[in-house]
């Protein structure tokens, strides 16, 4: 793996860390949005949006949700927005496949604190990399995920490749996670990976930190294998094209 530094331990309270690369040249084969596609290019890491407190709360809805189904391997998603779940080695959508029953697992309070978790996230990427947040939508897939140490069953289970989100999704402009658990303490393994050509960058999950980069080649990536434990964690993800911006997640 070569020179592996850490961009954000667990124990580190980081205000805001960023640190900026040369953007790729993905973004030139998609249609560019004056004020919002990426031509400042990097990488964040804050624990300034979301409290520790406000990350329990988001993660007591993934578990709710969650506790529905599951993947028969280590890695399950629940999409709020779609209704995707895994059950067993599939996905079934949640919202037919469940009916009314779902007003018993989520409440309006989870959706609202959803969104506004969504939208603080929103205004800090738009503030680091100098674009109007009103620019930014949206985009799918967003969705919570739990993985443990649980073998692959399909290749949904193997959430440890190496890959560009803008490649993988064209959609995707800047990517967040925002992580519900703490590396070391809940889970080992599991960290995120940034590959540059040089070295590669960590960040250790610690529950209501977000992480957030431009999508391009310029943050390539990969998650470590979960060695023990249960990591949770929500992916948000922001197109500047409105024909692939998604609405916030609706109870009824």
């Amino acid at each position: 793996d070569g020179v592996t530094e850490v961009l954000a331990h667990r124990s580190d309270n980081l205000r805001d860390k960023f640190i900026e690369i040369p953007c790729s040249e993905d973004y030139d084969s998609h249609k560019r949005f004056a004020g919002c596609t990426p031509r400042k290019c990097g990488r964040g890491v804050t624990d300034a949006v979301i409290t520790r407190e406000e990350a329990e709360r988001i993660r007591r809805i993934a578990e709710r949700g969650l506790s529905l189904g599951g993947s028969d391997g280590g890695a399950s998603i629940l999409d709020l927005h779609s209704g995707a779940l895994s059950l067993g080695k599939h996905f079934v959508n949640l919202y037919r496949y469940f009916g009314d029953k779902i007003q018993d697992v989520f409440t309006e309070e989870d959706f609202a604190l959803y969104r506004d978790v969504r939208q603080r996230i929103q205004q800090r990427i738009a503030q680091v990399f100098g674009i109007s947040s009103s620019a930014m939508y949206l985009t799918k897939p967003t969705f919570f995920s739990r993985m443990n140490s649980t073998g692959a069953k399909t290749t949904h289970d193997e959430y440890w490749h190496p890959h560009v989100d803008k490649v993988t999704y064209g959609s995707f402009d800047y990517t967040s996670l925002l992580y519900l658990s703490d590396y070391s303490e809940d889970f080992g393994g599991g960290r995120f990976v940034f590959m540059d050509a040089d070295s590669n960058k960590t960040v250790e999950p610690r529950a209501g930190r977000v992480s957030f980069f431009t999508s391009g080649s310029e943050n390539l990536h990969r998650v470590e294998k979960v060695q023990w434990g249960t990591r949770f964690a929500i992916t948000i993800s922001f197109t500047c094209d409105p024909e692939h911006g998604i609405e916030d997640p609706l109870l009824t």
